[in-house]
């Protein structure tokens, strides 16, 4: 039993030195035959030839292999030397590769199996992989082509910008039921008055295709007689002048949004799409190509230079026809939900556009707060009070000459009456107090600039500035000499019954009802 496990033991550690022998040899192979196996790529359909002898050489190394395991500390010094040899030849490649199977046939065959390894550890074959990173680029430029258009507008939006604000109507229109056109233009007529009439509360917005509908309320102003160096916004009543079971009623016009058909996109898309295809990858593949394929991809680049020409009567027609679907559409639409000015709607395949065109329209209709444009559109005596009430001083004239009542010797005093009439408002409301009035009464004893002191709002101020302006005064005298001079003028509103207004007004008065009998009964002469 001890010899047989010596035998194997035995055995064991010589098929290990057998397999150490082998895989040595096989490393100075591969060191000696690897670059020239790397370089002899091309010529191994030449090394055809040669694995006939190869396999001749596959038997004997199973008896050869212990033979050489003496010789393979001395094997490893000639790879070195070797090695230079193939690279000398480098031109002559089949010529080193027949002499390497003479020293060692028996590794020969072991390079022909590894040699198809090698180009396995030849992965820069992705070197031609340009080629294939070449469509990406025709799908990056499409990614941004779908630019983001925004959605259309929304109702919450608009309500943001209008519900719960302190509006007014631009204009002074006084009317309950306004039309607007898109660009924020009145449509048809409506009486004008005060900004102090003008203010108006949104309360609920519906939005439709063709038009934004508002409702809401009218106030009117009533100033509780706050001085000029005083908040005249916080001294202010804001009164509802609406009519009962009535609302002010607004609308809107809306750029109509457009379009275009799918087939048309889809054809547009279609042809997008094949045009850069086609421009793309032959142009890098082969420089005579694009020639043959310029037509096909240099249809659209000659249509912007040569159809420039054709393309500017293209829009109109296009437009033509949007405006006629664009009426055809207005007229099919319910009456209630039709622009009010369905002629001058224009169209646009821009939804960002048609959302920028209403906003601007709702600042055309509506003020919030006293903005430059309300202030601008006021009359002079308003901007000369609220400059005033800004720099929290009195009304100073423009002319430095105006003088004052104290410092001429007579003063300049009214000669006519000063009544300014009312108005329904104020009267339905009760409205009525003193106002004040700065008035420059010139050398020639006409009023000239003039300026609100203490105004009452409702409309009412505008009527006194009228009254004053149609006033006669004598000028004030100093040497000698009419001189300009600042007069004070105090104006009261009253609120009139109906008895008292028949009075105040005789030609309006009823005639004398006569009597039965013998009153009235004419007495002989």
């Amino acid at each position: 039993m001890t010899l047989r496990l010596r035998l194997s033991m035995f055995a064991a550690s010589s098929a290990r030195q057998c397999v150490l022998v082998l895989s040595a040899a096989m490393a100075v192979a591969l060191a000696s035959f690897g670059p020239i196996g790397v370089k002899a790529q091309q010529p191994a359909a030449s090394q055809s030839s040669q694995p006939a002898p190869a396999p001749a050489s596959d038997t004997p190394p199973a008896t050869q292999a212990p033979a050489p395991a003496q010789s393979s500390p001395s094997t490893p010094a000639p790879p070195p030397e070797s090695q230079p040899t193939p690279q000398q030849p480098a031109t002559d490649q089949p010529q080193p590769t027949q002499p390497a199977p003479a020293t060692a046939p028996a590794p020969s065959a072991t390079p022909q199996q590894t040699e198809p390894a090698a180009p396995a550890e030849n992965p820069p074959a992705p070197a031609p992989a340009p080629a294939d990173s070449q469509p990406a680029p025709a799908t990056s430029p499409k990614a941004p082509s779908p630019s983001s258009e925004p959605n259309e507008i929304t109702e919450d939006e608009i309500k943001a910008l209008l519900v719960g604000k302190e509006l007014f109507l631009r204009g002074g229109y006084l009317d309950n039921d306004l039309s607007y056109n898109e660009n924020g233009v009145l449509v048809g007529h409506s009486p004008q008055g005060s900004y102090t009439l003008s203010a108006i509360q949104i309360d609920k917005v519906h939005l439709t295709r063709h038009k934004l509908e508002l409702e809401g309320q009218r106030f009117g102003l009533h100033f509780l007689g706050a001085l000029p160096y005083e908040d005249p916004t916080k001294a202010v009543d804001r009164v509802n002048i609406t009519p009962k079971k009535k609302l002010v009623k607004i609308t809107i016009d809306r750029e109509l949004v457009v379009k275009p058909k799918e087939k048309k996109e889809k054809e547009k898309g279609n042809a997008s799409k094949q045009a850069p295809k086609v421009a793309s990858v032959p142009s890098p593949a082969s420089p005579p190509a694009p020639p043959a394929a310029a037509p096909a991809a240099a249809a659209p680049i000659p249509a912007s230079s040569t159809a420039s020409p054709v393309a500017s009567p293209a829009p109109p027609a296009e437009s033509n026809a949007a405006d006629t679907e664009a009426q055809a559409e207005i007229a099919s639409a319910p009456p209630a939900e039709r622009p009010a000015d369905a002629k001058s709607v224009t169209t646009t395949t821009s939804q960002a556009h048609s959302n920028k065109l209403l906003r601007d329209a709702i600042g055309n209709v509506f003020a919030q707060g006293f903005d430059t444009r309300l202030m601008d559109a006021m009359p002079e005596f308003w901007k000369l009070y609220y400059a005033a009430a800004a720099a929290k001083t009195d009304y100073q004239p423009a002319d430095p000459n105006v003088l004052r009542q104290s410092m001429v010797d007579k003063k300049a005093s009214l000669v006519s009456t000063v009544e300014p009439a009312s108005n329904e408002y104020a009267q339905g409301h009760g409205v009525a107090g003193i106002c004040l009035y700065h008035v420059v009464i010139g050398a020639d004893g006409k009023p000239g600039e003039i300026a609100v002191g203490r105004p009452i709002g409702f409309g009412l101020d505008e009527n006194a500035v009228d009254a004053i302006r149609k006033a006669t005064f004598e000028p004030a005298i100093k040497d000698s000499k009419p001189v300009p001079v600042l007069l004070n003028l105090v104006v009261e509103f009253r609120i009139y019954s109906h008895r008292t207004a028949v009075t105040a007004n005789p030609s309006q008065q009823p005639p004398e009802s006569s009597l039965p009998g013998p009153y009235s009964a004419q007495r002989p002469q």
